[in-house]
């Protein structure tokens, strides 16, 4: 499955829509994806978060569930 299948266009959100959102829904409903560097990530990183840097995205693809949400940051 191509990447762009995982995801689907939405306008930009602004972080407080996002906070929202995550407030408003249970983890096991939206995928939240963290395409930061591992060092990054390990700084710091939103709790759930997966990390898939984006250089990864396209052959770790399939650990993404399609049919959920995906917030990637």
């Amino acid at each position: 499955m191509p990447i762009a299948d995982y995801f689907k266009p939405i306008e930009a959100w602004s972080a407080d829509q996002v906070r929202r959102f995550l407030r408003e829904h249970s983890p096991e409903e939206y995928n939240l994806v963290d395409v930061r560097q591992p060092a990054e990530y390990e700084r710091g990183h939103l709790p759930g978060s997966r990390l898939i840097p984006m250089a990864e995205l396209e052959t770790r693809a399939g650990e993404i569930d399609p049919s959920r949400p995906t917030i990637a940051y």
